[in-house]
């Protein structure tokens, strides 16, 4: 979330770039400023009486020890009279903090200035094009049509043990998204992150402290009676490890992966653009986070999207780097890239992975701080990325290496496989 010191000191720039969101801000921040003014003033108030009862406190010990009880007993009236009031005032302290933090917690994260204005993904400013659309045969099929000619991916199987959006991998199929799992993660390990294996449900101050919640409580699978959720990505677990944490400066940055299924009740739409594996509610991906120092953060996005890129490069894909615009960027984050792989025989794109930099605004939330180099504590900087998502890359990789014999595996997989052709 963002800082109230942020707020206090920069209310108008904070609606100027909320508004790169087409977020308006205006009365949201101008009620922030008057509970927060309210709460520091009731605040001042207490102290100052506080301050006073414990003088009153302290000299009515001193006429016991003396004597003079009488004119003790008259103090206490006073000291009775200020607890009331103390009482009252932090009842409204209490009543002040809790409408500020629901009010700040209602602003997304604050875009950075060179994120496009926009509204949806009609604003997206493309950056990069990377190689050429795959030539297929004119009856080139669909990665549906693919996987039940091959018998790879059973949806129908996943319908009936689950419901639309579970599909069930088989045989060269499952080896085959196996073997992008095994690529994903040791690439990940040879750039340095360290591979966690998280919980795949999380409670409620994580899904906050990650920004999901309350944002995006209604996509999220909820279990009642253990007050859980599934997760949509492995970036919640993983960035929770870091929650309530104060890291030594010598410790940054710190890279994590994780390979975790991801589990989303958003697919909900139906047409030609969710067939298949191009929406599910349940995927399986890897994810890169880092935790890092303010000043580093936006060269590790440059990085981590340059990663991300390497990783399609040695796929073979033909693929487009977007700039979010900041109407579809997520909730938490202060900028974004997405990679899309083209599908030759839907002839579309398809998002693959979303890289993010969220400055201090889950690091504020979660509460993660480090020591910077003069020993004073300051918020970390967290950022994450899908490196990668399988589903969509299963089904550009099955469209875009179909030939009359068969799906050919792509080089850098077939130590996984064992397999060069799928027939």
């Amino acid at each position: 979330m963002i800082q109230i010191t942020s707020i206090r000191s920069n209310p108008d720039e904070i609606k100027t770039r909320l508004a790169i969101r087409g977020f308006n801000a205006n009365d949201i921040v101008d009620a922030i400023l008057a509970a927060d003014k309210s709460a520091r003033e009731a605040r001042s108030e207490m102290e100052l009486l506080q301050s006073k009862s414990n003088a009153l406190s302290k000299e009515i010990g001193d006429l016991m020890r003396n004597g003079q009880k009488d004119q003790a007993e008259s103090l206490k009236s006073q000291v009775a009279g200020f607890k009331e009031n103390l009482k009252q005032l932090e009842d409204s302290v209490a009543l002040f903090d809790t409408q500020l933090r629901e009010l700040i917690i209602s602003l997304p994260n604050t875009p950075q200035l060179d994120v496009p204005t926009g509204k949806d993904a009609n604003d997206n400013k493309q950056i990069l094009l990377h190689g050429s659309e795959p030539v297929l045969a004119e009856n080139a099929l669909p990665h549906w049509e693919l996987a039940k000619k091959y018998d790879l991916i059973d949806f129908e199987l996943g319908v009936k043990i689950a419901g639309a959006g579970f599909p069930v991998y088989k045989g060269k199929g499952a080896k085959f998204q196996r073997a992008l799992i095994q690529f994903f993660l040791d690439e990940a390990e040879k750039e340095g992150y360290l591979e966690i294996q998280p919980p795949i449900v999380v409670n409620q101050a994580s899904g906050f402290g990650t920004g999901q919640l309350p944002d995006k409580e209604g996509q999220m699978y909820y279990i009642t009676e253990d007050d859980l959720y599934m997760i949509p990505t492995a970036e919640v677990p993983v960035t929770n490890i870091y929650r309530d944490v104060i890291l030594e400066n010598s410790e940054l940055p710190i890279k994590n992966c994780a390979y975790t299924p991801c589990f989303r009740r958003e697919a909900g739409s139906y047409g030609a653009h969710v067939r298949g594996l191009n929406r599910l509610h349940q995927f399986d991906k890897v994810e890169i986070v880092q935790i890092v120092k303010p000043e580093t953060s936006n060269a590790t996005l440059e990085s981590m999207q340059l990663y991300v890129q390497g990783l399609l490069q040695k796929l073979g894909l033909h693929y487009r780097v977007l700039l979010l615009c900041g109407g579809d960027m997520g909730f938490a984050s202060s900028k974004t890239y997405d990679m899309e792989v083209w599908s030759g025989a839907q002839k579309m794109w398809l998002e693959c992975s979303s890289v993010s930099n969220f400055e201090s605004f889950q690091t504020n939330r979660l509460k993660c701080r480090f020591r910077n180099e003069q020993g004073k504590t300051e918020l970390a900087h967290s950022l994450n990325g899908s490196a990668l998502a399988l589903p969509r890359i299963v089904a550009a990789l099955f469209e875009n290496y179909q030939t009359p014999d068969g799906i050919v595996v792509p080089e850098v997989l077939r130590r996984w496989t064992g397999f060069e052709i799928i027939n």
